[in-house]
C-alpha cells in the first residue's frame, strides 16, 4: 500500500480534517507493507511547516521512525526518479498534477501498487484507489 503526503500530515496535525481517519486507518494496517517517497516525505515537511515547534518536531520524529520500521519502504529520490516524473508532468499537461505525484505514480506502477493512503483526488485520476476519500 502507499503512503501519501495527505496521509502522513492528517496523522500528525490533529486540527487536520482527516486525522481520525488517517489514526483508523494507520491502527488498522495489521501486517500490510507501506511504501512512500522521499518526495512525499518532503512534502510532508513543506506542508507542515508553519504549524508550530510541536508539529515540526512530530514531523522529524515520523520520519526518524519510518526509516527503523522494517514493514515501511521509503523509496529514495533518485535523478533518473526525478526526471521520468519530469516527463510524466509534461506528458500529462491536461492534468493538475504535481511533480511528487508523478513519482508517486511511476512508484505505484513500478511496485504494482494500486491503493494508495491518500485524499488526493489524483490519484483516482489515475487510476488509483485513493483511501481516505469516501468512496
Amino acid at each position: 500500500m502507499f503512503a501519501d503526503s495527505s496521509f502522513w500530515i492528517a496523522l500528525l496535525n490533529p486540527r487536520d480534517n482527516l486525522h481520525a481517519t488517517a489514526e483508523a486507518a494507520y491502527k488498522g494496517l495489521g501486517t500490510h507493507r507501506l511504501i512512500t517517497t522521499e518526495m512525499v516525505l518532503a512534502e510532508v515537511f513543506n506542508g507542515l511547516a508553519d504549524k508550530g515547534l510541536h508539529i515540526r518536531t512530530a514531523v522529524v520524529k515520523l520520519e526518524r521512525s519510518l526509516r527503523q520500521r522494517p514493514e515501511i519502504t521509503i523509496i529514495p529520490q533518485t535523478s533518473r526518479d526525478f526526471r521520468d516524473a519530469a516527463l510524466r508532468y509534461a506528458e500529462r499537461s491536461d492534468q493538475q498534477w504535481s511533480i511528487t505525484d508523478c513519482a508517486s505514480f511511476i512508484t505505484m506502477d513500478r511496485e504494482g501498487i494500486r491503493e494508495a493512503l491518500t485524499y488526493d483526488r489524483h490519484f483516482q485520476q489515475a487510476g488509483f484507489e485513493a483511501l481516505l476519500r469516501d468512496n
